[in-house]
């Protein structure tokens, strides 16, 4: 569906209602993953900025507390980072590309 102006916007507002609660609840099913140190570790964070794993590989403990620290950080980073991308597009999807700003409150 495009929604092109404010008419379009009131017209169809019941389903844009209904497209992004699917989407709400879709997203939390939806899971990305990102990794650091060359897969050292790996995070996994739903579609709803949930962190749901992280793995660590044992070399990385080895490394020391440190790095594991920095490796932890821009995994968690990234994962997120990919979460909201993601959670972006698919509320475009639902509005039609109509900017309404429900980023932020979904």
């Amino acid at each position: 569906m495009k929604v092109t102006n404010m008419g379009d916007l009131f017209k169809n507002m019941g389903k844009i209602r209904k497209d992004l609660e699917k989407v709400q609840s879709d997203l939390r099913n939806r899971v990305v993953e990102a990794t650091s140190g060359g897969g050292l570790v790996k995070v996994l964070v739903n579609g709803q900025q949930e962190v749901l794993k992280v793995t660590v590989d044992p070399q990385a403990v080895q490394s020391g507390v440190e790095i594991l620290e920095d490796l932890l950080l821009a995994a968690v980073s990234q994962g997120l980072e990919r979460s909201k991308h993601l959670k972006s597009e698919e509320i475009e999807k639902a509005t039609g590309g109509l900017d309404l700003g429900l980023s932020g409150l979904l």
